[in-house]
C-alpha cells in the first residue's frame, strides 16, 4: 500500500488494515517515500505501522522497501523493535537502496548509489546486531556504534529482512538475509513475468525459509503463475492511481482469492 495521497492519512492506512485482517488477507506493507519532496502528502510509515499495530492482531507487518541510507541505523533499529514489540512480533523489515534521488539530494543526504549501496550493507550489519539485544561495538566507514545493547529487543528472536530490488547486486544481497522483495509492477501494471523471477530466484539460490514477496495486480496477472514459479507472497498493490478509497477497500474486503 502507498504512503502517499490518499494514504498521507494514517487513518485510511488503518481502515484497509482493518478491512485485510478481516477478510483474510495475512499482512500489510508499506511503501516508504518522502513524496511531498516531489509533489503529493506522505506519511511517516513507522508511525502509520504503528497505528494500524494497534488496529490489528494477527496480519504481518512492514515496509516495501526502507531505504536504509536515508536513516541513521540506531534510530530505525529502535523503532523497528518498538513496532515489533506493539504488534506481537509481526514486523517484517523491507529494505534497499531507494529510487528516488531528489528524497535524498534535496536534503544533502548521500545520493550516489554506490556510496548508498555500501552504507545499506554496513547499515544492515548494525540493524542485525543492535537486534539481537547483546552489547554491540562497530567501526565501521559511515557508522559507529560504542558498546550499546539495545533495550527492549524485537519479540522475534530473528526479525526477517526483506531486500527490495531487481539489479544483481540486490540479488547477491538478497541471498544473505531472509527474503527477497521483488521489484515486479509500477503504477500502471505488471513489469516483471513469472519466468523472469524464476531466473532471479535461481541467481538468488533460495532456501527453504526463503520468502519472495511479489507486487501485482490480480485483474492483470495470476498470482498462481508466480507461485509456481516460487513467489511465497502476493503483495496487492493498492494506491491512488489504481483507484479510489472506496473501491481499494472492496478489493481488499473481496479478500485474497484470485480474481
Amino acid at each position: 500500500m502507498a504512503n502517499i495521497g490518499t494514504y498521507a492519512d494514517p487513518r485510511s492506512a488503518v481502515d484497509v488494515a482493518r478491512a485485510a485482517e478481516e477478510s483474510g488477507w495475512d499482512g500489510l506493507f508499506l511503501w516508504d517515500h518522502l513524496a511531498f519532496v516531489w509533489g503529493p502528502p506522505a506519511a511517516d510509515p513507522w508511525v502509520t505501522l504503528a497505528a494500524v499495530a494497534a488496529s490489528t492482531s494477527r496480519i504481518r507487518i512492514g515496509t516495501a522497501v526502507t531505504p536504509v541510507a536515508r536513516r541513521r541505523p540506531h534510530v530505525l533499529a529502535h523503532q523497528v523493535a518498538t513496532l515489533d514489540v506493539l504488534s506481537g512480533g509481526r514486523v517484517v523489515f523491507g529494505a534497499g537502496l531507494g529510487g528516488s534521488s531528489s528524497e535524498f539530494s534535496k536534503f544533502g543526504d548521500e545520493s550516489d548509489t554506490r556510496v548508498r549501496a555500501t552504507m545499506l550493507d554496513e547499515g544492515l550489519d548494525v540493524l542485525r546486531a543492535l537486534w539481537t539485544g547483546e552489547e554491540v561495538t562497530h567501526e565501521g566507514v559511515h557508522y559507529t556504534v560504542r558498546g550499546v545493547t539495545l533495550a527492549p529487543p524485537p519479540v522475534q528472536r530473528r526479525l526477517p529482512i526483506w531486500i527490495g530490488g531487481n539489479r544483481p547486486a540486490s540479488l547477491r544481497r538478497a541471498a544473505h538475509w531472509d527474503g527477497w522483495c521483488a521489484d515486479t509492477a509500477d503504477p500502471t501494471g505488471m513489469t516483471v513475468s513469472p519466468a523472469d523471477l524464476a531466473r532471479a530466484i535461481a541467481t538468488i539460490g533460495r532456501r527453504d525459509d526463503f520468502d519472495v514477496a511479489v507486487l501485482g495486480y490480480r485483474d492483470r496477472a495470476a498470482p498462481q503463475a508466480y507461485a509456481a514459479a516460487g513467489a511465497t507472497w502476493w503483495l496487492e498493490s493498492v494506491h491512488d492511481r489504481r483507484g479510489t478509497l472506496d473501491e481499494m477497500l472492496a478489493l481488499v474486503r473481496a479478500g485474497p482469492r484470485p480474481a
